[in-house]
């Protein structure tokens, strides 16, 4: 008779774990992964899976990464933990002076916390209380219309309103959305903000620069970000760009805001922060931000804290991340992927079954002609499976599949993934 300890690791999750993003009655077995290297992942029955989405846009050096691992055994041999108010350690002080050192030159401090969304947290927070430091309270906020910045709180109120968020509506606070402006819309969006400044009130703008990424890899122009940061500027407005995803390299520069000639208040980072090995967010933020915060009433202080702020570990593995991403490597993959997702979407152009196909940097983003562009379009487990069943790993977001494959893919790897997407070309024209 089979133990529960004999079981496989999928059906024994099955009895005691709770998946994110997942609806448990419906959903198949997960698949059990027990091992990882480069690009794939070895799976207990054997199978080996290309992981085309860097697993949740985070794993950009590869899985399992040799340096990586030496640098995270010799930190917790070390130091594995300390309290980060009232102490500090190398790790930490290093880490943010790297950072610092290639972040838009207008960012002077480095506050951690644990994720892309706590960055936020993080990030909003800052910006309301400085203008309550200051004696201006403010309270208004501006997003995109389709935005998503993360699952807490605030970061779901400065998101789009949706079925992730629909049960919590009542409890989010209110935020003046602008629609996203794509090319064609540059001037409705101009109108839009303009609007919104009228009612004055307004603490902070917070944006995607340049790639909106749950909303289906939706792209726009830095010209009008631009725009939009000059009129924050001079409305003294706060501005913050969440770089949770487009940060370290996705975009073909090491920054989306490096497209930019304004330059953003407040800067939030995760995901590619530690290749993806260990949990680490980020909130940057300028000079000015940051002294808003100094006066001898303590009731100015920056309240906010996680139990594992600047955990050594995790600053230990984001320095050996940025080793590798700064590497001349890194950069000639980043250049290669980028030129190889080219070549591929010009392939694809004018075909019937493709909607549109888009790419920024190592991100190349195909919207399937199937209906309603939506997260919840029924082509999107077809597209999931097929992919599954030829052992490569794509996630889409509805009728949008989307490429973002750790920097160390290789051509035959990438020759796999775009065989992959071929083949459903012809599932969606058969269907």
């Amino acid at each position: 008779m089979e133990t529960f300890f004999t079981m496989s690791l999928a059906s024994r999750d099955h009895e005691i774990i709770w998946h994110p993003y997942t609806q448990m009655q419906t959903a198949a077995l997960p698949i059990g992964i027990v091992r990882g290297e480069g690009s794939l992942l070895y799976a207990e029955d054997g199978a080996v899976y290309l992981d085309a989405v860097s697993s949740w846009w985070v794993t950009i050096h590869g899985h399992s990464h040799p340096y990586i691992a030496e640098k995270v055994a010799q930190q917790i041999k070390e130091l594995d933990h300390v309290l980060f108010a009232g102490f500090t350690h190398r790790p930490a002080v290093e880490l943010a002076e790297r950072l610092l050192s290639i972040l838009p030159h207008n960012q002077k401090r480095i506050f951690y916390s644990d994720n892309g969304s706590t960055a936020v947290e993080v990030a909003l927070k800052m910006a309301i209380q400085f203008w309550e430091n200051r004696g201006t309270p403010k309270r208004r906020i501006i997003a995109f219309r389709d935005s998503y910045h993360g699952d807490t709180f605030g970061a779901m109120s400065v998101s789009s309103r949706s079925a992730f968020t629909q049960p919590f509506v009542q409890y989010l606070f209110e935020v003046e959305f602008l629609d996203v402006p794509v090319p064609g819309k540059e001037q409705l969006v101009l109108s839009q903000i303009q609007e919104i400044l009228k009612k004055g009130d307004v603490a902070a703008f917070i944006f995607e620069p340049l790639l909106l990424g749950t909303a289906g890899m939706v792209m726009y122009e830095p010209a009008i970000l631009d725009d939009l940061l000059e009129i924050c500027q001079q409305s003294n407005i706060i501005t913050i760009a969440d770089e949770v995803m487009t940060g370290f390299g996705r975009t073909g520069k090491n920054f989306a805001t490096e497209f930019l000639k304004n330059q953003p208040d407040i800067l939030c980072l995760s995901k590619g922060l530690t290749g993806g090995v260990m949990a680490l967010g980020v909130t940057s933020s300028t000079a000015a931000i940051y002294e808003a915060f100094l006066s001898d009433n303590p009731a100015k202080t920056f309240f906010h804290g996680h139990s594992f702020t600047a955990n050594p570990i995790a600053c230990a593995t984001a320095l050996a991340s940025l080793d590798l991403f700064t590497d001349v490597i890194c950069q000639e993959n980043r250049l290669r992927i980028s030129q190889q997702h080219a070549q591929f979407r010009s392939k694809l152009s004018n075909h019937p079954t493709i909607k549109e196909c888009r790419q920024l940097g190592t991100v190349l983003a195909i919207e399937f002609n199937t209906g309603e562009t939506s997260y919840f379009n029924n082509v999107r487990q077809k597209l999931y499976q097929f992919a599954l069943d030829n052992n490569v790993i794509l996630r889409p977001l509805g009728n949008i599949i989307y490429v973002m494959p750790p920097y160390c893919t290789t051509n035959e790897q990438l020759a796999q993934i775009y065989g992959v997407v071929t083949g459903m070309l012809t599932l969606i024209a058969e269907n």
